[in-house]
């Protein structure tokens, strides 16, 4: 996770111009997609890369830790 973390902070400026408060998806280290809600991305990164790991993040709001139960509890259908 920590892989996908950096590979958001080298592009977060760039993003926070262009994409402010949108959801992005990274995996393997690079920006899958940008979306208007948390659900879109996160159905979307289940459908692509089942249960991760990747990261969702909102542009400019900061970083939010889940625990792990809490995270693999989740179900997005």
């Amino acid at each position: 996770m920590e892989a996908e973390i950096s590979a958001y902070e080298k592009v977060q400026q760039e993003l926070e111009q262009k994409h402010m408060g949108k959801w992005v998806l990274f995996h393997d280290q690079r920006l899958v997609a940008v979306y208007d809600s948390f659900d879109a991305a996160a159905n979307d990164a289940v459908r692509q890369f089942g249960r991760g790991p990747y990261l969702i993040r909102q542009v400019g709001a900061p970083p939010l830790t889940l625990p792990a139960s809490v995270v693999f509890g989740l179900s997005y259908g």
